[in-house]
């Protein structure tokens, strides 16, 4: 049985669509009480829409900050799995410090100790880019820990939760590593269940018409936002987990040619109708006035942890995983290809933000 945490979230509910079409092995997914309706619903779709039995979904109620994920029947559990995707984790850049290490490492560490027990045959674990930190340079799949600072609790708990499963690799946990960059909606639909990362951007230029005054860096054209499209995420974690030879490998799942976020800004302004104004130098203050002043982030719409990526100085390399994908057709989109998907979609459903799933 293959187990997969973080369902019914935005990566999760599209990898599951993936697995059920690769063999007819049950899928058991970790689910909160919380979301159990949500998940009923969204597991029923997933079966009905691939032909399948409703019960090749298995949803099971836990949480991975319990160090026995709080299941019914832990040893069960244990005995029936043979894979575990984790994909769960708070995934909230104002996340606060206690939640953060709660869910991000003491829940990778739980998920992390049922996969020893059970002797899986693979363990696959969803990481980010963004264990960078700031590091200014380029940033490889061999690297981790290179003196970095970090933006936030988030990059800084996803940093930890990556070593704790780099540990158990060098201790022979059969693993895998995948790191995306910043995913954002389908880029054949636009669909996305959460508005945030470029959507803080997308939002304030839509609160502003015919002209949209847009803070950036000093230099917009020498910083890059490294934006992927869920479905590249989702088909490259899918066929890279199915490649024997990517044990003890990490994969970078980031765009090779990410936009500069003075073509964010006149690509995302464009889609939406509006003449872009950036306004050099002013990321600081506006990610100060954000933070002082709530009822400001409020009406612009924007995250103020979001604004620190504008100057972002660090590079990201794909190569290994361009290599395990080359004979796929799997390959990830220019963002100025589906950006008009985004934004439309976005408009229609901006109302519908899902929020972080805890």
């Amino acid at each position: 049985m293959r187990l997969l945490t973080g369902f019914p979230g935005f990566l999760g509910s599209a990898l599951v669509e993936r697995l059920l079409e690769r063999s007819d092995e049950p899928v058991a997914c970790l689910v909160q009480t919380q979301y159990r309706d949500v998940a009923a619903r969204r597991a029923a779709a997933l079966a009905d829409a691939a032909g399948v039995p409703r019960d090749r979904i298995r949803l099971v109620e836990g949480d991975i900050t319990d160090p026995d994920l709080a299941v019914d029947d832990y040893d069960r559990l244990r005995r029936e799995t043979r894979v575990v995707y984790h994909l769960a984790a708070v995934y909230d850049l104002g996340v606060a410090r206690p939640l953060a290490e709660r869910v991000n490492v003491d829940g990778t560490r739980h998920v992390l100790r049922l996969a020893l027990g059970a002797d899986v045959d693979r363990f696959h674990h969803v990481s980010t880019c963004y264990v960078s930190g700031r590091y200014d340079g380029v940033f490889t799949h061999r690297d981790l820990a290179v003196g970095q600072s970090f933006h936030n609790y988030y990059e800084a708990t996803k940093f930890e939760a990556e070593r704790l499963v780099r540990a158990a690799m060098a201790d022979g946990l059969p693993a895998t590593v995948y790191r995306p960059a910043i995913a954002v909606g389908d880029s054949r639909t636009g669909e996305t269940q959460k508005f945030d990362g470029p959507y803080y951007l997308l939002e304030l230029i839509l609160r502003q018409w015919p002209v949209a005054v847009v803070p950036v860096p000093l230099r917009p054209s020498a910083h890059r936002l490294n934006v992927v499209p869920r479905n590249f995420v989702v088909d490259a974690l899918a066929a890279i987990s199915a490649r024997e030879d990517s044990v003890g490998e990490v994969y970078q799942l980031c765009n090779p040619h990410p936009p500069t976020i003075r073509e964010l800004v006149r690509t995302l302004a464009r889609a939406a109708g509006r003449r872009a104004v950036p306004v050099r130098g002013t990321t600081k203050l506006a990610r100060v006035a954000t933070e002082r002043v709530p009822t400001v982030a409020d009406g612009l719409g924007v995250e103020p942890a979001a604004l620190s990526y504008l100057s972002q100085p660090t590079t990201y390399t794909d190569e290994n995983t361009r290599r395990a994908l080359a004979e796929t057709n799997v390959r990830c989109p220019l963002f100025s290809s589906y950006a008009d998907r985004l934004v439309a979609y976005a408009r229609e459903h901006r109302d519908e933000d899902a929020g972080a799933m805890v």
